[in-house]
């Protein structure tokens, strides 16, 4: 169970800390994220070299608190820790005269030697630390104290005050590896005498590599960004380490820089001209104007200043700038650089600048201040990188409404949100390539909108100002990982991510709503059905009680006829229910000769319009089930392969079953076929007529060429009526539809009585089904 009274306890160890010592990002990262990590309820102790450089205000303040001895190979070295409590956050500086007491921080013969020393000296110091304070977490920046697992996994693990320790280690720049001769594996690392560790450090024959064995030995491995993590492990970017980068991808991951947004506030900030906010931005304008005037530009708010505050080195892309400044400076651009580096893009710059009296330029110096003041004057900010691990030039930009120029790599990718003309989206312009034309392009883009549509430029430089690169959300991302490490802690409650709260109230129910859209359907059926029910005889209802499946289809006989007529009808239409099958195959064959037979019988059109409101909604429910027995279901079989027509109360029981099989066929297709309906629905207007019964049946099987023909036969003959068979009330043909369909022929049901009509003479299709018509009449007699 994870224990609420005991916080994180965490050594940043770093090589640089500002304010103390800052050569790049960073001694801004060890000066920032400690403290937010403070503030969202952890213990921290930051651990730097005591250099000789750090000013005398601080090392004032600092107060001895322990001294002990390092070994180091065959040496024992001095180590004092100095204790400094600044902004809430406690700072031990380790201090050895003889490594330190420099006048730069980097750059010496013996920096192997030197950086060393700190990582044993950070090991070691863990049991030297203030009273109460076990450390939980050791987070190491690049290759300055990267051997610090290496010592720790090798030297102290099983030592009391080390059983709980989990380390972390962060890539600012995977190009810094910090790699030495393997002599220092004897003389200074003191592992060449175990094979397992010196094996993890060896990048080659006679090298070997501090970063590596970071790589290798600790616990959690992080970089600045999520685009930049993703590049290491590519070989591209990995500067030789990918594979192993790979390897360990599954301790991998990249967390965002943030800035310290109290301290770049164009809001507070006294460092410029005038202050603004992101509602009131018109001292921007006056510290465009007085930047101009200090570099000697043309004073004119109506060209875009674009201005680089950088190292001028390959990898920030002056390669590109020197390709494509001409074009940009000729272009209307006003350009402003501040920055030292290689000689060759130094000397460039100088020339742009005579070049171009009052459009370019260029202070090859290292100033502060006055890169604060071009970020509050500056139009755009352009930053073409070659790689980024995360970069804060183009974030304080944005701080400062000046949008960024970029390349998209790394950290850059991650931070600015390219400008989307369409939407109106993003908060800078970028470009994919290491391309000088790309480049360009990217640079008219952005001074394009400026002179065109300001209205779109304004909005753009709200949305920039507008974006959070607090530390407080890159602290809350290290804690994730941190207490992911060791769950038995419990997260004090005001670090709790907010969003994953936020998911409650979007669950949503969406399952009422197929509910409500059913209902209706049901709702249609119930009203179909009582319009139905009222011209059903009360036998039919009876039979309906025997086979519950067949109610439906009885509610779908009702026709306009005597009673009883209807009551005969729906005796027999209730009484048997046809296959789907059966009706989809016949429909197939007589949808044709169905539609002549409309165009044959349109007096009958009025009765079927009357007919048809009432059993079209329940139609295809009564199509669907099947309630004859077997005995009863073979007869119906035979009977609904012939045409023949019925005489007397055979004949009223065969007729309106005849109907219903072509009602429920057509009901499938009542839509579809409207004239088809009217020929069917015209039989039961003949119930009483045998011929005409027949003469009906026989137009929708017989070709396009017979139905006419059927038809004036039909008319011609009187009415037969026959002998009802004795069984002939326990004969249930399939349930009606009221709608007809042009399937008639497929399944009606044959008479007692073995006359045919002269109409049915006129089939000239299947002559086969006649005689086992005849012959299954034959069979009912006898019986």
């Amino acid at each position: 169970m994870a224990d609420s009274s005991k916080k994180m306890q965490i050594v940043f160890a770093s090589a640089e800390c500002a304010p103390f010592v800052k050569t790049g990002g960073l001694g801004d990262v060890a000066g920032s994220l400690p403290a937010a990590l403070v503030r969202a309820g952890a213990e921290v102790i930051v651990m730097v070299p005591k250099y000789a450089t750090i000013k005398a205000e601080y090392k004032a303040q600092m107060e001895h608190f322990s001294d002990f001895y390092v070994s180091l190979g065959w040496r024992n070295e001095y180590c004092g820790l100095e204790k400094l409590e600044h902004d809430g956050v406690t700072y031990m500086f380790v201090d050895n005269e003889r490594y330190f007491a420099r006048d730069y921080p980097y750059g010496f013969f013996d920096d192997g030697e030197r950086f060393a020393f700190f990582s044993k000296a950070i090991t070691e110091s863990l049991q030297h630390l203030p009273a109460g304070f076990e450390c939980d977490i050791l987070h190491c920046n690049d290759w300055q104290t990267a051997l610090a697992p290496v010592f720790l996994r090798e030297f102290y693990q099983g030592l009391p005050l080390y059983d709980r320790v989990k380390t972390v280690f962060s890539i600012h720049n995977v190009a810094f590896q910090g790699q030495f001769s393997d002599t220092v594996m004897e003389d200074i690392l003191g592992v060449a005498h175990i094979p397992a560790a010196a094996s993890q450090l060896r990048c080659d024959a006679c090298s070997i590599n501090y970063m590596l064995g970071a790589l290798r030995y600790a616990d959690a491995i992080t970089t600045v960004s999520p685009t930049y993590a993703n590049e290491i492990q590519t070989p591209e970017f990995g500067e030789g380490l990918d594979g192993v980068l790979r390897e360990r991808s599954y301790a991998l991951q990249g967390i965002l820089n943030g800035i310290d947004v109290a301290g770049f506030d164009p809001a507070t900030d006294k460092r410029i001209a005038a202050n603004y906010t992101v509602e009131d931005r018109s001292g921007k304008a006056v510290c465009k104007a007085k930047l101009q005037e200090e570099l000697g530009l043309e004073v004119r708010d109506d060209r875009p200043l674009m201005v680089m505050v950088t190292r001028l080195t390959r990898q920030k892309g002056l390669d590109l700038v020197m390709y494509a400044l001409d074009r940009i400076l000729a272009g209307g651009v006003q350009v402003a650089v501040l920055g030292t580096g290689d000689r060759d893009y130094e000397d460039g710059l100088r020339y742009f600048q005579d070049k171009y009296p009052g459009t370019m330029a260029a202070r090859i110096e290292f100033d502060p201040a006055l890169s604060q003041r071009m970020y509050a004057a500056a139009d755009m900010f352009l930053m073409p990188s070659k790689f980024e691990p995360c970069g804060l030039s183009q974030i304080i930009a944005m701080r400062y409404g000046t949008l960024p120029i970029v390349r998209e790599t790394g950290g850059l990718k991650d931070t600015v949100i390219p400008y989307n003309e369409f939407t109106g989206e993003g908060t800078g312009f970028s470009f994919s390539n290491f391309n000088g034309d790309e480049m360009g392009d990217a640079v008219f883009r952005a001074a394009r909108l400026f002179w065109d549509n300001r209205e779109a430029w304004d909005q753009l430089v709200t949305q920039a100002m507008s974006q959070d690169f607090s530390w407080t959300r890159s602290a809350d991302k290290y804690l994730d990982l941190y207490f992911f490490m060791h769950p038995e802690i419990e997260r004090p409650a005001a670090v709790v991510d907010e969003p994953e709260a936020v998911a409650e109230p979007v669950a949503a129910e969406p399952e009422p709503e197929p509910k409500a859209e059913e209902k209706p359907v049901e709702a249609e059926t119930a009203k179909a059905e009582p319009e139905v029910k009222a011209e059903v005889a009360p036998g039919a209802e009876a039979e309906a009680e025997v086979k519950p499946a067949a109610k439906p289809a009885a509610k779908k006989t009702a026709t306009r006829k005597t009673t009883a007529k209807k009551a005969a009808a729906s005796k027999t239409a209730t009484a048997s229910k046809t296959t789907a099958a059966r009706t989809t195959t016949a429909r197939k064959r007589t949808t044709a000769a169905a539609k002549k037979a409309a165009e044959a019988a349109p007096e009958v059109k009025a009765e079927v319009a009357e007919a048809k409101p009432a059993a079209k909604a329940p139609a295809k429910t009564a199509a669907k089930k099947t309630t004859t027995t077997a005995k009863k279901a073979t007869t119906a079989k035979k009977n609904t392969a012939t045409k023949s027509t019925a005489v007397k109360a055979t004949a009223t029981k065969a007729a309106p079953k005849a109907a219903a099989n072509a009602t429920a066929t057509k009901a499938e297709e009542a839509a579809a076929e409207p004239k088809a309906e009217a020929a069917v629905e015209a039989k039961p207007t003949a119930k009483t007529i045998t011929r005409k019964r027949t003469a009906t049946t026989a137009k929708k099987t017989t070709t396009k060429a017979a139905a006419p023909k059927a038809e004036a036969k039909a008319e011609a003959k009187p009415a037969v009526k026959a002998k009802p068979a004795p069984k002939a009330a326990e004969v249930k043909p399939a349930a009606a539809k009221e709608e007809p369909k042009a399937e008639v022929k497929a399944k009606p049901e044959p008479t007692m009585e073995t006359p045919v009509s002269p109409a049915a003479a006129t089939e000239k299709k299947a002559p086969s089904k006649k005689t086992s018509v005849r012959k299954a009449t034959a069979t009912r007699k006898r019986r």
